[in-house]
This record gives structure tokens, C-alpha cells and sequence, in this order.
């Protein structure tokens, strides 16, 4: 598949990574052909929202810390995987900036050579966090919101703290990580009558609204897809006020892209569940305790963090790494009459 040199003269531990550097172009790649190029880094569980769509409002039920990877662990890794040809990542939760040393973090990714830098947060604390996370060279953001509307948005995050969301947007969105993009989770019932209302946001703050399918990953197991808001329909609806523009997208990107023909702003719609796109699939997952997931909807996780505490190489734990990849699921079921939820929910897996 490709060729690697590795340096093996370092200690094997993990408290310092083993240099490898990639002598080929190629990346890695699945069974089914398809290059593995984005990771996404879930660096905690822990989140200060409770999303409806998310997790569920009962007492809080965090992993002990003893299981999360250290910051140097996920250093491990993420220098591991750049070596195997990552090139884009995003860092995700729970709420990425609950746990202090991200910006740490996110420059230490900058200095591996990440070519694509991406962050999702709920918003909460990023006005106060922007400049930094700017500095430590973070290139993108997705920020969630699920209302435009104050009552609405309180039911939905079980949080009061839409004034603060707001400001964070606007903070990024005054940044360089401009434009901003915004993720709605449409709810049938809940928040499917603000389609309009979002489009006219990102019109007016020139941004990126995207939308995005209700998916099966709802810890109170509510999902169905009656409540599910089909991408087509919000296509629709939109255009019947505002006539849209495709934009390209690469194969492997999860929203389709069109711009306002006559004015400022695009939308995104994520259409996992009614528009499939496993088929040109680039993604894997780490887990904030050392999973790695080929898809969102695994059925199960394969663990690195036994390796990286057992004292494993560099070499060894790519070599797992490659064999995982090629474990990649062709696509993930929702459709088939035996699909079965993952174990796993979202705040569990990362955005």
C-alpha cells in the first residue's frame, strides 16, 4: 500500500512518540478502496449542553479520567496517523472545550503538519476562546445551534445559554476562521419550522448554515424516522424563497453545498440517513478513551489505548491501526431492515 521508515530508537512507553515519516504518497486505504485521509479526535465526553438529539437528562454518567487518553496520548496517536497520511482533523466531544489544554493541543496538531484544522463546539465559551484558538492555528470551525429561538433553544440543550452561542458566533464569524459554519439538527416537531429562519441567518451574517439529518445516536433512544427532517425537504423549502447555486464539493465531504444566487451565504445539508455517502467514506474516529471507529455507527470499537500502555512501538501500533482500516464497514445500515443502533452515543463517539 505504502511505504514507511521508521526511527525505533526511542523509548517504547509512550511518553515519547517514535518519529516516523511517510516516504510514499499514498494514505491509507480500506478494502473497498477507499483513502482514509480525515480523523476525527474526541478529546473528552464530558459536555455542558444535554441535547435532546445527543444525551440524555439524566445525572451526568462520565468515564473516570483514568480512561480518557492523556494529552500526550493523543499526541501518540495523532503523530502516528499523520505519519499514515492523515491530513485533515477535526477535534470534537462531548464539548472539546470543557477539558483545558485544547488550544495546547490543536497547536501541537499545526506542528505535525495537519494540512485541514477543525473544531466543533457548542458555542458556549468560544467568544472568549477564539483569539487563542486562532493563535494555536486552527483553521476552521462548526458550531452548533439548534434554535434561533431563545424558549426553543433552552428545551432543546437543556442550557441557558443562547446569548452566549450567539456571541460566539459572531465572534468566529469577525475571525479568520470566517466563514463560519453553523449545524442544525432538524427535529420534526421541535425545530423543523425554522428552516426559513436559518436560511435568512446565514444570509444576513454571511455564513455557512448547515443542516443535518436526525440520526439513531439519541442516548434516550427516541430516534425515528418519523422524527427525521429529509434533506430534500429542506432543499425545497428554501428554494421556494431563495434560488440556490450548487457549489463542488470533494467526493468524500458530508454536506452538499449551494450558495444564494442572490445574495450572501451558503447552505450545507447532511443527508446521512435519506442521501447515503458512505461509498466515498474518508473518515475514522478516535475516542477520547483510545477507540478507534472506522464508522459513526460501528458496531464495535477497536482499542488503542491497551497498546499505547503496554508499552507497543510505534510500528505496532500502526500496523493495528492499518488492519483496523481495513475492517471498514462498506456503509452503515440505517436503511436495512437489520440495522442496530451502536452501543455507543454521540457525546460517547465525537461529533
Amino acid at each position: 500500500m505504502f511505504a514507511l521508515s521508521w526511527n525505533e530508537s526511542n523509548d517504547h512507553s509512550g511518553n515519547t512518540p517514535n518519529m516516523l515519516t511517510q516516504t510514499a504518497s499514498d494514505v491509507l486505504t480500506d478494502k473497498f478502496g477507499r483513502q482514509i485521509t480525515d480523523l476525527r479526535i474526541s478529546v473528552t465526553d464530558r459536555c455542558n449542553f444535554r441535547c435532546v438529539y445527543c444525551r440524555s437528562a439524566d445525572p451526568e454518567n462520565h468515564m473516570a479520567e483514568h480512561k480518557l487518553l492523556s494529552w500526550d496520548e493523543l499526541e501518540r496517536l495523532a503523530r502516528i496517523l499523520v505519519g499514515l497520511g492523515i491530513r485533515k482533523v477535526r477535534v470534537t466531544g462531548g464539548e472539546p472545550l470543557v477539558r483545558p489544554g485544547v488550544e495546547e493541543f490543536i497547536s501541537s496538531l499545526r506542528a505535525m503538519g495537519v494540512q485541514d484544522l477543525s473544531l466543533t463546539t457548542n458555542g458556549q465559551s468560544l467568544a472568549e476562546r477564539c483569539e487563542r484558538l486562532v493563535a494555536a492555528g486552527l483553521n476552521r470551525i462548526n458550531i452548533s445551534l439548534d434554535s434561533l429561538d431563545r424558549a426553543k433553544f433552552e428545551k432543546i440543550t437543556r442550557t441557558r445559554s443562547f446569548d452566549r452561542v450567539i456571541a460566539g458566533i459572531d465572534a468566529a464569524q469577525a475571525s479568520p476562521l470566517r466563514p463560519v459554519k453553523v449545524n442544525a439538527v432538524l427535529v420534526r416537531g421541535i425545530n423543523d419550522d425554522e428552516v426559513e429562519s436559518f436560511a435568512e441567518f446565514a444570509r444576513e451574517r454571511d455564513l455557512i448554515m448547515r443542516f443535518i439529518e436526525f440520526m439513531p445516536l439519541d442516548a434516550d433512544r427516541a430516534w425515528t424516522r418519523d422524527l427525521m427532517v429529509p434533506a430534500a425537504e429542506v432543499k425545497s423549502r428554501i428554494e421556494a424563497r431563495w434560488p440556490l447555486v450548487p457549489v463542488a464539493h470533494e467526493r468524500s465531504e458530508t454536506a452538499r453545498k449551494y450558495r444564494f444566487a442572490g445574495g450572501r451565504g451558503e447552505i450545507g445539508l447532511i443527508a446521512p440517513v435519506t442521501q447515503p455517502f458512505c461509498g466515498f467514506c474518508s473518515r475514522i474516529r478516535l475516542t477520547a478513551d483510545g477507540k478507534l471507529r472506522t464508522c459513526l455507527f460501528s458496531r464495535d470499537d477497536h482499542d488503542l489505548r491497551g497498546l499505547l500502555r503496554g508499552g507497543a512501538g510505534d510500528s505496532e501500533v500502526a500496523a493495528e491501526i492499518r488492519g483496523i482500516v481495513m475492517q471498514k464497514e462498506a456503509g452503515h445500515r440505517i436503511n436495512e431492515p437489520d440495522f442496530v443502533p451502536p452501543s455507543r452515543t454521540m457525546v460517547y463517539i465525537g461529533g
